[in-house]
């Protein structure tokens, strides 16, 4: 069978037999796929640090009947750090099921993986404050989805100026008065709108290169979350790892 390489990162890992893994695998041109690694959990296997979960690596593989198989791995980055504290190991496998919740095999997943390396990264080599990140991701992830908010205007009249509320429903920035009028619509501060345009506008390697604090974080926080739950029709929340 014709060998393939591809970069990718491991977003689950399971034991199979005694000795092999069953992985899941985000990949930018093939989408989530599911791989086996032989052999992959024995002490001296050349597998074995490239099949672990968050490691991201160039893959040789071919495709068997129902799944891939892996031949070699050239680990590229393990994200070491997220393995040593436990808060940034339960934000990062939050990161993961949702991920995995939005892809699917054959599937153009660039921007997604794009999306989930900088965000591990930062989470790996930063000490911003976890939640901040998280929402960072969410909203950025909707955008990604097809589900980018109106933010250069009034999503109901049409005004540009005065907007300090986030509607829900409408999807978008409303102004004072018919913000006043939405149920669904939460308001927001100045900084909180800014940050909401940057996570909308900001090119993918500078995502994270900002901050907000206080009051505007928790409102950040609190709009990404409820839009973010909407949009995918789904509660997510951080569960305890052990």
């Amino acid at each position: 069978m014709a060998s393939i390489k591809v970069n990718g990162i491991i977003l689950s890992e399971h034991n199979l037999g005694d000795f092999d893994k069953m992985l899941t695998m985000l990949t930018p041109g093939i989408g989530k796929i599911s791989c086996v690694a032989k052999g992959a959990r024995r002490p001296k296997s050349a597998l074995l640090a490239g099949t672990q979960m968050f490691c991201f690596g160039e893959y040789l593989m071919y495709k068997g009947t129902n799944t891939y198989h892996i031949n070699s791995v050239e680990p590229i980055e393990i994200f070491y750090n997220l393995r040593t504290d436990l808060d940034k190991l339960k934000y990062a496998v939050h990161i993961n099921k949702i991920v995995q919740d939005v892809t699917h095999e054959n599937q153009n997943c660039y921007n997604i993986l794009q999306l989930t390396l900088n965000t591990l990264y930062t989470i790996s080599e930063n000490d911003k404050d976890l939640d901040f990140v998280l929402s960072v991701f969410k909203l950025r992830l909707l955008c990604i989805l097809g589900f980018t908010p109106n933010i250069k205007k009034c999503v109901n009249c049409g005004e540009e100026n005065e907007l300090e509320y986030f509607s829900i429903k409408d999807d978008g920035f409303k102004c004072k008065v018919c913000g006043k009028q939405d149920k669904s619509a939460l308001s927001m501060g100045k900084s909180t709108k800014n940050a909401i345009c940057y996570t909308i506008t900001s090119p993918a390697k500078k995502l994270y290169s900002f901050n907000i604090k206080d009051d505007a974080l928790e409102e950040f926080k609190l709009i990404t979350k409820i839009y973010f739950n909407q949009k995918l029709e789904k509660e997510y929340k951080i569960e305890e790892l052990f």
